[in-house]
Formats: C-alpha cells, sequence, structure tokens
C-alpha cells in the first residue's frame, strides 16, 4: 500500500525526514516494505496550443501538429498519441528540454526527422514528464490554461517521499492516510519531540440546500449490512479533477478518471471508507433496496462480464433489478458517465465475512472489498459521505438535494477490556512505568474508563477488530513502546514451568529458551537422524474435511482430563481464503494434504514427523479468556517402503511395528514409563494401539489409518499414523525425577521359549503376566518370531520369546533362572491355555 508523505503532512504536524519517518512506521508495526523520494522536474516545458493538424505523409498513425507556444514561433511537432486534436492545450517539451520520465532515465529533446519531416519537440503524456506511469496518450488541459505558460507553476510541483507499508490482514484501521496518520501520532505524542496535532478532515462546510431528490432507501438484511448511509446531489458537471486532485492520486499510482470517481477514490484512500455514486437515472423507482438475490441471478458487472450470484451475496439494487455487488464491484450501467447530472452518493459498513466470501468466489478484488473484508470503521460512515458530498460540490458543482440517509439500528460498540497492569510487564518481560504504560493506551486512541487496584477497565473503540483480550492490548502497547526497546540479558536463570510454574528440577536454561523449545529439538533431532523430515504445515484447513469425517472434539481419539464434551472447532472471522476457513482441531488433515502433496510428486516412500498446535473452542466457558483452547501436538507419518530402493537390501513396507518402535524410541528417551492396550472403536484406525500413563492420561495413539479416511485425500497406499499428547507428556517429564543406577556388575542371561496360544492372545498379554509372576530378576521379555501354518493347528499360532533375568547384587544360577522359568510356563498354560513348543 503506497502512502504520501505530503499527504499525511495534511493530517500531521510532522517534518521529520522521510527516512526517519520510515523507521518509525516499521518499528510501530507499519513494516515499510519500500521507500522511494519522488522528485519531478518540469525545467524547460511550456503550455502549448494546437492550432493546426495534419496527417503524416508517411505514416498512417502519426500526425503533424503545428503548436503555438506563446513566442510568435509555432513549432511543427510530429506526434502519433491517438487522443490528439485541433484546438487542445498540451504540455510542450521544447528543443533543448531534459524529461525525466517515470521508472525511466532523463533525455535531451533535439531537433529530429521523424518519416522525413522535421520535428521541433515533442507533446508529453504523463509518463514522459515523471507525473505516473499513463501512457493513453498527451496530457490534455483546461481551456482556461494560458499558452506560453510553465508547466512546474501549473502543476504546482513538490518533491514527495513515498512509503509501501506491507499491511498486515489485522491492521485495516492503517489502510488509509488518516489511519497511517493516527498511528505516527500515537507513538510521536509519546515518545516525539515536539507538540503533535492530529487533524481529521474537515467536512463543516456540508450542508442540505433542499430535499427536492430523495431516494427512499430499505436494508432487509441488516446482519450483511449494519449500516447504510446516503446522499443525492443534482446538477452535477462531471469533468476533469483540478490539479491538486489529480496530483494526490497520482502521487500513490491512482489514475485520475473524472472527478466524481476521483473525488471517492480520494476519501478511500484519506479516511479508508469505500464509497459509490450511483446515476439517479439508473435508479428505477427512485429506490434503494439492500439485499440478496435469487442463487443463480445472471448479473452483468462494470468489466462487462456476466457473473452467476449466489443467494449468500448480498446486493444494491433499485426497485427493479440488482446495480452494484455490495461492497466488491459496481454493476455495467452504475457508474457515473459524461452525461451524469444527478447522483446517489453511497457511504455503508458491510459484514466482513459476507464481502469475503463474495469476493472469493466470484475472484474479485477491488481496493473496496480488501478493506470491507477487513473491516473498516463503522463509525466514519456519515463522516466519509459528508466529505466526499463537499468536495463533490465545491469542484463539479451541484446541490445537496436530499437529507442524509443514516440506516444503523444496532450500533456496533466499543468492547471492554479489563487489564492488570502487572500482566502487562510480566508478558512483555520489562518492568515499564506505570504512568508510561496508561499515556501509550490513552495515546493508542484506548480510554482508561477506570482504574482500581491495578486493573484498568478499558474501551477499546469499534475500528481496532484485533484488540480483544488484555494480550492484544499489550500488543498494541508494545508495538508503540518499541520491540527495539526490550532489554535482553545474558544472565543465566533457572527455568520455570509454564504449567506448574514450579522449578524444572535445577536444570539451567538460558532466560527466554523454554525448556519445552529444548525437549522438542532434542525429539526432533533423534527423528531427523532415524530418517524423518519435519512438516510445517498452516494452522488453517478447509472445514469440508471436518464435515466429511462429522467431526468434533469429542471423538477425538485422544480424548484426555482437559478435554471436554463443550469443545468445537474455531472458524476463521477473516479469511481470503474460502478453503482455509476454520483453525485446525486436529494435525491430521495437513499432515495427509502433505501425504498427497508428495505421493502425486511420486514421492511415495515417506517419513514425516510435525510438532504443531490444535485449536479448539469451549462453547460452555463463562468467560472470553477461557473459551478458546491450544494444544501442543506431535505426529509421526509413515507410508511406503522402510527404506531407499538398494541392491542389497530388500524393499519392505512399513507396518505399525515399524512405527511402534519409532514411538517407543521417542517415549524412551524422555524417560516415560508407559501402559499399552489395544485401541477400540476407533473412527480414523483400522487397527492401532495407544500408551498411556494410566487409563485416562494417554500420551499416544496410533496405527494405520482406515481407507474411509484415505479416500477423503485420494491416497491410495498404506498410511500408518502416530499422534501423541504433546501437553501431558511435557508435563509428565517435568514432574518426572530422574534417578541415578550404577552400571551392573553381573551380567545378564537370556532363555527363549516358543509358545503355542489361540490366535487372538496377543503378545502385551504374554508380558503383562510374565511380569506379574517376576519383576525382580526379569528384565526384559521379547517377541522374536511368529509362526502360522500348515505344522500349526487352526485357530493357533507360535510365539518365540526371549526372556532376559539379571540380579544387581550376584550372578545368578541355572537354579534360580529355572525356578521363574517354572512359574512362567505354569501361568501361561492357566492363563492362555498356552501349549510349550
Amino acid at each position: 500500500m503506497d502512502i504520501s508523505y505530503n499527504w499525511l503532512k495534511e493530517y500531521l504536524n510532522i517534518s521529520l525526514p522521510g527516512e526517519e519517518t520510515s523507521e518509525i512506521l516499521t518499528n510501530i508495526g507499519l513494516e515499510v516494505e519500500t521507500e522511494h523520494a519522488v522528485e519531478v522536474v518540469l525545467d524547460g516545458l511550456v503550455i502549448g496550443q494546437v492550432t493546426g493538424l495534419e496527417k503524416h505523409p508517411d505514416a498512417d498513425k502519426l500526425q503533424v501538429a503545428t503548436v503555438d507556444v506563446g513566442n510568435n514561433k509555432p513549432l511543427q511537432i510530429v506526434c502519433g498519441a491517438p487522443n490528439i486534436s485541433n484546438g487542445q492545450k498540451v504540455i510542450v517539451a521544447k528543443v533543448g528540454a531534459t524529461l525525466h520520465p517515470f521508472g525511466g532515465k532523463p533525455f535531451k529533446i533535439k531537433n529530429a526527422k521523424l518519416r522525413g519531416v522535421d520535428s521541433e519537440g515533442m507533446i508529453c503524456a504523463e509518463d514522459e514528464i515523471g507525473l505516473s506511469d499513463a501512457h493513453e496518450g498527451i496530457i490534455v488541459l483546461p481551456d482556461n490554461v494560458k499558452v506560453g505558460g510553465d508547466a512546474g507553476e501549473y502543476f504546482d510541483i513538490s518533491n514527495d517521499y513515498i512509503f509501501d507499508i506491507g499491511i498486515t490482514p489485522n491492521r485495516a484501521d492503517a489502510m488509509s492516510h488518516l489511519g497511517v496518520a493516527r498511528d505516527l501520532y500515537a507513538y510521536l505524542s509519546v515518545f516525539g519531540k515536539g507538540k503533535y496535532k492530529l487533524s481529521l478532515p474537515d467536512h463543516s462546510s456540508f450542508k442540505v440546500d433542499n430535499t427536492d431528490l430523495t431516494i427512499e432507501v430499505e436494508v432487509q438484511d441488516h446482519d450483511a449490512c449494519p449500516r447504510y448511509a446516503g446522499v443525492t446531489i443534482s446538477d452535477i458537471t462531471v469533468g476533469e479533477s483540478p490539479a491538486w486532485l489529480k496530483k494526490r492520486l497520482r502521487s500513490i499510482g491512482v489514475r485520475p478518471k473524472n472527478n466524481i470517481v476521483d473525488i471517492t477514490n480520494f476519501v478511500l484512500w484519506e479516511y479508508g471508507q469505500p464509497l459509490h455514486a450511483f446515476d439517479v437515472n439508473e435508479i428505477s423507482g427512485n429506490k434503494i433496496v439492500v439485499r440478496q438475490e435469487k442463487e443463480g441471478t445472471v448479473f452483468k458487472t462494470l468489466d462487462e462480464v456476466e457473473r452467476k450470484l449466489t443467494s449468500s451475496d448480498l446486493m444494491i439494487c433499485d426497485g427493479k433489478k440488482g446495480m452494484c455487488i455490495a461492497g466488491v464491484f459496481g454493476g455495467f450501467k452504475s457508474g457515473v458517465t459524461e452525461k451524469t447530472k444527478d447522483i446517489f452518493l453511497e457511504s455503508a459498513y458491510f459484514d466482513p465475512s459476507t464481502i469475503r466470501k463474495t469476493s472469493v468466489y466470484h475472484g474479485l478484488k477491488t481496493d473496496a472489498s480488501l478493506r470491507f473484508e477487513k473491516g473498516i470503521d463503522p463509525e466514519i460512515t456519515v463522516d466519509a459521505l459528508k466529505r466526499a458530498a463537499a468536495l463533490i460540490k465545491e469542484i463539479a458543482g451541484g446541490t445537496v438535494s436530499s437529507d442524509v440517509v443514516d440506516i444503523y439500528p444496532n450500533k456496533i460498540k466499543p468492547h471492554t477490556v479489563s487489564l492488570k497492569l502487572d500482566y502487562i510487564k510480566n508478558l512483555i518481560g520489562q518492568d515499564i512505568e506505570d504512568k508510561l504504560i496508561k499515556t501509550i493506551i490513552e495515546a493508542a486512541d484506548i480510554k482508561i474508563k477506570n482504574e482500581n487496584d491495578g486493573v484498568l477497565t478499558l474501551e477499546i473503540p469499534a475500528y481496532k477488530y484485533d484488540v480483544l483480550r488484555p494480550a492484544d492490548v499489550v500488543e498494541e502497547v508494545l508495538r508503540l513502546y518499541g520491540y527495539n526497546n526490550i532489554e535482553f540479558t545474558n544472565k543465566i536463570n533457572y527455568g520455570v514451568s509454564q504449567q506448574t510454574g514450579k522449578s524444572t528440577k535445577g536444570l539451567i536454561i538460558p532466560l527466554g529458551k523454554a525448556g519445552k523449545d529444548r525437549v522438542n529439538d532434542n525429539v526432533a533431532n533423534l527423528l531427523a537422524a532415524n530418517g524423518f523430515f519435519e512438516m510445517m504445515n498452516n494452522s488453517f484447513i478447509n472445514s469440508n474435511y471436518l464435515k466429511k469425517f462429522d467431526y468434533s472434539n469429542s471423538e477425538n481419539e485422544n480424548e484426555n482430563e482437559n478435554e471436554n464434551e463443550n469443545e468445537s472447532y474455531v472458524e476463521l472471522l477473516n479469511t481470503a481464503n474460502s478453503e482455509l476457513n476454520v483453525l485446525r482441531p486436529d494435525l491430521l488433515f495437513s499432515a495427509l494434504e502433505t501425504i498427497r502433496y508428495n505421493l502425486n510428486r511420486n514421492k511415495l516412500h515417506l517419513k514425516l514427523f510435525e510438532f504443531g498446535k490444535t485449536y479448539n473452542q469451549d462453547t460452555g466457558a463463562k468467560r472470553f479468556e477461557d473459551k478458546f483452547i491450544e494444544r501442543e501436538r506431535l505426529v509421526l507419518v509413515l507410508s511406503g517402503n522402510k527404506t531407499g530402493e538398494s541392491w542389497n537390501v530388500p524393499s519392505a513396507k512399513v507396518d505399525i511395528f515399524h512405527l511402534k518402535s519409532f514411538v517407543e524410541t521417542v517415549l524412551k528417551s524422555l524417560g516415560l514409563t508407559i501402559k499399552s492396550e489395544e485401541l477400540q472403536g476407533s473412527k480414523i484406525f483400522s487397527y492401532g494401539l495407544q500408551y498411556s500413563l494410566n487409563k485416562i492420561s494417554i500420551l499416544v495413539t496410533f496405527g494405520e489409518l482406515n481407507n474411509k479416511v484415505l479416500d477423503v485425500f485420494d491416497i491410495d497406499q498404506q498410511v500408518f499414523y502416530a499422534d501423541f499428547n504433546w501437553d501431558l507428556i511435557l508435563k509428565e517429564i517435568e514432574e518426572n525425577q530422574i534417578t541415578y543406577q550404577e552400571i551392573p556388575k553381573v551380567p545378564q542371561i537370556r532363555r527363549d521359549l516358543a509358545l503355542q496360544i489361540n490366535s487372538g492372545v496377543s503378545f502385551e498379554e504374554i508380558k503383562n503376566l510374565a511380569f506379574e509372576v517376576n519383576n525382580k530378576i526379569l528384565r526384559e521379555i521379547n517377541l522374536f518370531d511368529v509362526y502360522e501354518g500348515e505344522k500349526i493347528e487352526k485357530g493357533q499360532k507360535s510365539y518365540a520369546i526371549s526372556l532376559v533375568f539379571q540380579d544387581d547384587q550376584k550372578t545368578l544360577t541355572d537354579v534360580d533362572i529355572d525356578k521363574v522359568i517354572t512359574k512362567l510356563i505354569a501361568k501361561f498354560e492357566t492363563s492362555l491355555n498356552a501349549k510349550i513348543r
């Protein structure tokens, strides 16, 4: 977004160098991506008049003009502009003048011969003299300008400085010169040297002359159009804009069109309020109706394209037909032409989500839609209307011929936030004086309604859409205080748990580097060393995924004590993409999108992981601060072969045991002792396991995703997926006491057993029974072979297991081992009906 420094100075008495102002803007959150000084040099350019015009004898597209430049010596100039005609007042560069074209290098005008005809100068277009990049034709001046006059004096050129600001999606309030000036004033009034004053645009000259041309207005959908205002202006003259207005628009790259359109564009870039001027002759029945049309209605827009409307598209209609797609694009006959005499000037506040959906659906991005969909200030609707009407009356003549219509049944009120001063200091991490904090808050246009025992009750203006919580107010304070002013220290401190507030067991870490980050880094490195690649997916997903799975949090595979049945997913209020309209309540969907993306590019063997957040809202929460819930997760995804192609390693598909080995590697690296059980009744897994600390606190679920899930993403090969409850794991490892143990001095002894058991018996059951029998010298039990086939009874299988024994105090004898083995065999025979092979 281009902002003119000269234009800013109309609202703020600022005289800082452009470079310094650019740095301030960036520091307060309005990042200046590029900046450049604008110097328009018009030396040697004069005003001339075309007194004769003939066709070039040897070129169809060239004409030979005779031009009077006020010195009784007409010039012969060859010109190829399509809009040149006899009698025009034009800008002439005489021989010897140096032109400074827009975006080009300067060049000097010389006598020339074009196709055999002498040319004694040049009749100029806007880009050729550096006014703008427009090159549709030569500049045509009003009839009342003086021939021979200096072009520089006519254009009243002054050097400017242009800031190209990268506006973030939450800063719709800064999408105008007044909005940027307001932010600059907030900073300079606290930290600047000198006294600064913010001057609002003047519309005091606005008055209603008569009510001879009243247009009736009806708003049928107040949710989509909370506020609608308008006024009629009669007997206007549509023509060229004055030089000052064209200069303002050209400075930010907007091409002047005519005085009415230019004024609406000027107010758009001044206030940030889009306006639309309707030709009254095109309004049937002298009535405006704000409503939706029927699904599939064909509407021809200003670009002469016929578009099929949806039933949710808000339209500005007259008594018979649609005239304009509200807040997005005008209709083919809704605009102002040279013949227009009477206009209805519209200023409105439309619901951001309604405009955004329409804009995305029809693929229409305009200056108006960009502002409406982000959310404009509902309180400037009438002020901007009066400002534009006063300018139209001043520049285009006419009379204000109706009262101002202002339909605003449900006023959008400022919202209230309670904020503790100590909370600000704790969140920022620096002690800032209370007086300075309150000064910054008030400079940011936030009213302090009350202060009681260190708690501020704040009234947030309606245009600050992104300031809803105490943390948002802290961001406003920090933005103006300056992120660069926050001090850093090399001091070493004990880490403190965000969950418990307790010291992390004496682990010394640098301040600012959370223990969680260190754990995450270690696990990420471990996975990378095992051949995994990290995913970094968008937190936004398509709500259609949730609808296809009939998703609700009560069906989440990782339910635990922190989740409740009142939770649902979070829909976005402002999104530029209708396919990314909810915050992900689960990492599964974005992980599968990544799998699909890679498979479509013939990357078939995948080992991926992602640390990320899930987002839910508690619909039963009483306080806003408790409504939204963020959880940390870790997911692993496997698909394809275990290893890449190799001549000496046979390829083998990944399976649940391959995934299980990585899940256990992660948990063991964190020192966690777990219990395992089969996953029952899962909606996403064909089969799987879950590891837990107890039956409630589930650490991880994993298994093979079923075809119903994979079909949604058009994935036709097996995918194995693990989902870790990372918040619970972090909490557990913080509370987990790490103990020292000596390396045993005595050897381990291994014995093997072959068990014939029913097919339904799991290894986990065998393992649990073994440790029930003896957990003193039995240290490990592993499954190293499984057999099912012709040599064994139907419905039976053979497990070959290894048993590892060790005593810390003495070397075990065969007698010691045999006693335990005998007990184990008896237990397997009685509990599992096992046979020893």
